[in-house]
């Protein structure tokens, strides 16, 4: 895979270790869920380092006044690509307790590998704020570039997209489809298989949160 400006592929030793658990299929579901919000935590503290929107506020300390950077209230919305995006709403959380939530819900097609949207909640506002869009799985890339295609249309102009696990044809796709939004993806895999699945990966992670297989 080439090299994208808007692609970033953490290297960061933690997440390898969470990720090489999360991969095993003897890895229990709590666990498993544990481990994606860990690591999206992880992700979204590398991942703000630029382009959050801030502000400057007075703070009285015990000793005196002094000036400090603080996150502008309402400015970060999470958005998962249900379903298994909601696994990662908590990590984001963590940090950002007041982040408001919308939702997105597409399906892959099992025959076309295309992906089918189903329904759509935004906050309102969404447009004027920086949108997280998350998804364990970057595999084809499909559902994400609607994804990002939907929330443009809502007017969002300042996405950023996180997924745990890419493979080289999604993580390509997205990039090139949307070379204005920044993708994070904490590891990237070999391939995809013949049914559109990433290898080596870590299986359904929507099967693996929620406990469905």
């Amino acid at each position: 895979m080439k090299n994208y400006d808007n692609v970033v592929i953490f290297d960061h030793p933690l997440i390898k270790h969470k990720i090489a658990i999360l991969r095993d299929e003897k890895t229990s579901m709590k666990e498993f869920r544990e481990l994606v919000e860990e690591i999206t935590t992880l992700m979204t503290y590398e991942s703000l380092k630029e382009g959050i929107p801030t502000t400057e506020i007075q703070v009285q300390t015990p000793l005196e006044k002094c000036t400090q950077t603080v996150v502008k209230d309402n400015s970060v919305v999470i958005v998962p690509i249900l379903r298994a995006g909601l696994g990662m709403v908590n990590g984001v959380h963590v940090l950002f307790p007041s982040a408001r939530v919308g939702h997105i819900g597409m399906y892959r097609d099992e025959e076309t590998l295309e992906p089918q949207s189903y329904y759509c909640k935004l906050p309102v506002g969404i447009e004027d704020t920086l949108v997280l869009l998350v998804d364990p799985m970057l595999a084809t890339g499909g559902s994400a570039c609607d994804a990002i295609q939907l929330l443009k249309s809502k007017g969002c102009k300042h996405i950023k997209f996180m997924a745990i696990i890419g493979a080289p044809e999604g993580v390509s796709k997205v990039a090139e489809a949307h070379p204005d939004v920044d993708i994070y993806v904490s590891t990237l895999d070999r391939c995809l298989n013949e049914n559109g699945y990433i290898l080596p990966g870590l299986g359904d992670a929507g099967d693996r949160l929620f406990g469905t297989k």
